[in-house]
C-alpha cells in the first residue's frame, strides 16, 4: 500500500514562494499518477495538479497555471510543488494523492486511492 507524506508547509507573505513535497513509500514513476489538492478553510477540496506517471505530462488548474510548477524527482523519489507568486486565497491545507495509473480523471479526487495526511499553507497579506 502507498504510503504519503507532505511537507513544506508555513507561514509565508503574499508575492513569496513556497515548496511542497510529496514523498512516497515506493517509486510513484513506476506506475502511480500523482495528484496535488487543497482545501481552503470552510469550502470544498480543490484540484491544483497533477503528473502522470507514463511520460510525465502535467495538468494544472486554473487558479495555479503559471504559478505553480509539480516536478516528479526520481531520485529522491517525491513529488514536489513549486509554489510562486503566493496569494491569500492560496491559504489551504495542502494534499498530495496517487493513484494507480492511469487515473481517469486527475481532476478528480476521489479516483485517487492513497492520501497525505496535508500540510497547511497560509498565505498573509
Amino acid at each position: 500500500q502507498l504510503q504519503l507524506d507532505e511537507s513544506g508547509g508555513g507561514l509565508v507573505q503574499a508575492g513569496g514562494s513556497l515548496r511542497l513535497s510529496c514523498a512516497a513509500s515506493e517509486r510513484t514513476a513506476n506506475r502511480y499518477d500523482v495528484g496535488w489538492f487543497r482545501q481552503p478553510p470552510g469550502k470544498e477540496r480543490e484540484f491544483v495538479a497533477a503528473i502522470r506517471w507514463s511520460g510525465g505530462r502535467k495538468f494544472y488548474g486554473d487558479s495555479v497555471k503559471d504559478r505553480f510548477t509539480i516536478v516528479r524527482d526520481s531520485d529522491r523519489n517525491t513529488v514536489d510543488l513549486q509554489m510562486n507568486s503566493l496569494k491569500p486565497e492560496d491559504t489551504a491545507v495542502y494534499y498530495c494523492a496517487g493513484g494507480l495509473g492511469p487515473v481517469l480523471n486527475l481532476r478528480d479526487g476521489t479516483q485517487y486511492n492513497y492520501w497525505g495526511q496535508g500540510t497547511q499553507v497560509t498565505v498573509s497579506s
